[in-house]
């Protein structure tokens, strides 16, 4: 069989349902024949991004896959492979190459080379008869330890090449590990006698899908919780323990018990030093479960290490601490504090959040947002800047994977690939991306892929005809050129592109507008909510 049937042929048989893309690469038109549905978008970085979602949303069981025209094609495509770098996800990039007489040759583009620093594995098909090694390699890496991108590059002198028959592939085996016996038994110690013990919980348990044995460690010792912006949703933001989430802005309750805890249990983190990340307090005592052993001592001096599955080591956590914790701890004392800590921190906010004013104020718009959708049937995702810090703190997540937040590299306009590729994914949810005016002008026109490709996502547009949060960093380009004015009828865009537009003006508009997209979104029309808000720059940092 010619070397393109047999790579569409190996990702069939790895359950690979969905290939992301731009032409010209030959592989679209050998995954169309077998079966595996071409996705086109506008821009590379955004079918990156949809992959990205596919990974995500089903904790890595179904790998998200994009390729690319060689050349320029591959070059435009490197800012979302190093988003997934960046975010540890696992999504198969497979562009194409010059020709193998050419690879190698100044000042032609090769992928291989070029972004195996910010790759989990990256390597060029030189032989057919190779491929199936090839790909066995790169599915092992995507389907274990911590995720990334890998790339395998396809020159493109090779599409005629034959692989021999039968194809010699079975789908890769899917393993994991867990945490030394002895190291466990002094985390329990540790936690089982910790007077203010924490628990911080990262991606790592979205992957492992270890979501019930987090709730059952917090209950069993009473033990706050709280996550990174890619591990929120992994424990219930409605739970008592839950202290919410963290990035640049958090609920008061974070750095609150954060910084009273004697004990902090990272699972599932890499507890990476970032601006968009809780900040670690100086002189805890940190247990840290990683699945990858380089990031211990990375950025934080760790007492224990756990290197394994988050769930495996949850699993052994928990037999453990069972020898000597046999029922749940009352959790009636810290479970008042964190309350009484929401409480006076939501009043704080309340005014914002339920402001009348016009322009709407953008937290308006999210607490009515979260009021009126089903939140147990939508996943929701941010983007980077304004509408990260202003959605992520209030917004409560309920089930798994119902948020896809993210933050280590903020690029902008990832917020709307997330949404279509998550809804690709879970077509019966209500796929949700909030956005700025900012954001939109890098991605926007891949609102058209929506439109086109009949994936009928709810898009949240926050409007305020500029770039807020660098008004303080540009006051003289602001005030002598209007550096930070931007501006575009994005509602009429939608419409134009043949989706559902609408912009919204005043705050009694606001949730009947909702309601209009969500049944747009049922009847498969995508959809594009423009609210015009103020130029808002407060957000819940710690401290305030």
């Amino acid at each position: 069989m010619k070397l393109g049937t047999a790579i569409a042929e190996i990702m069939r048989r790895e359950g690979i349902e969905i290939l992301c893309g731009y032409p010209v690469n030959h592989l679209i038109e050998h995954a169309a024949t077998a079966e595996i549905r071409p996705v086109m978008v506008r821009q590379e970085r955004v079918g990156i991004h949809m992959a990205d979602a596919i990974s995500r949303v089903t904790s890595g069981r179904t790998i998200g896959a994009f390729c690319m025209q060689h050349g320029p094609g591959a070059e435009n495509a490197m800012g979302g492979v190093a988003q997934c770098f960046g975010e540890s996800v696992p999504v198969l990039v497979l562009p194409m190459g010059y020709q193998r007489r050419l690879a190698h040759i100044e000042p032609n583009f090769n992928s291989s080379e070029a972004m195996k620093p910010f790759a989990k594995s990256s390597e060029p098909i030189i032989l057919a008869a190779e491929v199936a090694n090839i790909f066995r390699r790169a599915f092992t890496k995507l389907k274990n330890g911590r995720g990334g991108p890998v790339i395998v590059e396809i020159p493109s002198d090779m599409w005629n090449e034959e692989v021999p028959e039968p194809l010699n592939y079975t789908p890769v085996l899917r393993t994991r590990y867990g945490a030394d016996p002895v190291h466990v038994k002094e985390a329990a110690a540790l936690l089982v006698n910790a007077k203010r013990p924490v628990i911080y919980a990262g991606q790592g348990v979205h992957y492992a899908q270890a979501w019930p044995q987090l709730k059952r460690l917090a209950e069993r010792l009473a033990v706050p919780v709280t996550t990174s912006l890619g591990g929120k949703s992994s424990f219930p933001e409605t739970h008592p323990l839950s202290l919410g989430s963290g990035g640049l802005a958090v609920p008061r309750a974070v750095p609150k018990f954060l910084g009273e805890a004697d004990v902090i249990f990272g699972v599932g983190c890499s507890f990476t030093e970032t601006s968009f990340g809780i900040a670690m307090p100086k002189g805890k005592t940190i247990i840290h479960s990683t699945l990858d052993p380089n990031h211990l001592n990375k950025d934080v001096e760790a007492r224990i290490g756990l290197v394994g599955d988050a769930g495996l080591v949850l699993d052994a956590l928990l037999e453990e601490i069972g020898r000597t914790v046999t029922k749940d701890r009352d959790a009636s004392a810290v479970a008042a504090k964190i309350a009484a800590s929401h409480k006076e921190w939501l009043a704080k906010w309340m005014p914002k959040l339920s402001s009348n004013d016009a322009p709407l104020s953008p937290y308006r718009v999210l607490w009515d947002l979260q009021h009126t959708v089903d939140i147990n049937n939508t996943i929701i995702t941010h983007d980077a800047g304004s509408p990260r810090d202003q959605l992520s703190p209030f917004w409560k997540a309920v089930e798994p994977l119902s948020y896809l937040g993210w933050g280590k590299t903020t690029q902008l306009g990832y917020g709307l690939g997330l949404a279509m590729g998550a809804k690709l994914a879970k077509p019966d949810k209500l796929c949700i991306n909030v956005w700025g005016d900012a954001a939109i002008g890098f991605t926007g026109m891949d609102f058209e892929t929506a439109v086109r490709e009949r994936i009928p996502i709810m898009s949240i547009l926050l409007n305020n005809f500029s770039m807020a949060i660098e008004l303080k960093v540009m006051p003289v380009s602001t005030e002598k050129y209007h550096s930070t004015d931007i501006s575009g009828d994005y509602a009429a865009m939608a419409r134009a592109f043949g989706g559902y537009g609408e912009r919204v003006l005043k705050p009694e508009d606001i949730i009947p507008a909702i309601r209009r997209g969500i049944q747009k979104t049922k009847e498969g029309v995508p959809v594009l909510l423009e609210f015009i808000t103020s130029k808002e720059t407060e957000v819940s940092r710690p401290g305030t």
